[in-house]
């Protein structure tokens, strides 16, 4: 059985996510593009999470996950197996803000919404500022929490590991690694150690990833992923 994904999408909390990716949109989109799997990665929080995540319930598989800006500004992608284990993350994230306020008519409104796509608040903090906490720190919190850990387009010549960073460090326990679509020939002979996916990173409906890249028994998605990502 194939499983078409997209493991990288922003709602409208992310202050560069369009206000139109509202919970419902996000899985409808995805639903009309024949998509089996997705993730909603907020920068720095996963309090739209379980919104997504009951907005798709009989529709389509969801996978809880952050994207978290780490303190060296690297991009990294942590999945959950549980929507509580997502925000237990986020909470612990969100005592290690460098607590920046948002403003709203640079970087857009940080919307917080219910599985209705009803506006139930806003977050104050600047969501895409980088955390406290190293890309170590990181990888061992998300881990702790059952999670995997994959540095985030690491072809991109900003917030990501290879930019930052200049090398990714071969102690850093990276169950996966994210290349974008248009590097993953350039890049994965080079790091074919590594289990390697590509994603959108949608912040607009229209950047969903259509139907292509799947996970299955005989892809080259490790089966440690594989059993991961299929349980939802």
């Amino acid at each position: 059985m194939k499983l078409y994904y997209d493991l990288h999408i922003h709602s409208a909390l992310s202050p560069c996510g369009d206000e139109d990716m509202t919970p419902n949109n996000i899985v409808n989109m995805a639903c009309l593009l024949g998509l089996d799997l997705i993730a909603v990665t907020d920068h720095n929080t996963a309090e739209n999470v379980r919104a997504v995540c009951n907005a798709a319930e009989g529709k389509i598989k969801v996978v809880p996950g952050i994207e978290v800006t780490t303190a060296e500004e690297v991009h990294t992608l942590c999945y959950f197996p549980s929507v509580e284990a997502a925000e237990d993350m986020s909470g612990f994230l969100k005592k290690n803000m460098q607590g920046i306020k948002n403003r709203p008519e640079i970087f857009g409104r940080q919307l917080l919404m219910n599985s209705n796509d009803e506006i139930v608040g806003e977050e104050e903090n600047l969501l895409i500022s980088a955390v406290n906490l190293d890309i170590y720190e990181v990888c061992g919190a998300t881990k702790e929490r059952d999670g995997l850990f994959v540095p985030a387009h690491i072809d991109k010549s900003s917030y990501s590991v290879l930019a930052n960073l200049g090398f990714l460090p071969p102690d850093l326990e990276a169950d996966a690694l994210e290349i974008t679509a248009q590097n993953m020939e350039k890049y994965k002979e080079h790091y074919n150690q590594f289990t390697i996916f590509t994603s959108s990173d949608a912040h607009y409906l229209g950047d969903i990833s259509e139907k292509s890249a799947y996970l299955d028994d005989k892809s080259k998605i490790s089966q440690k992923i594989v059993e991961f990502l299929c349980k939802f």
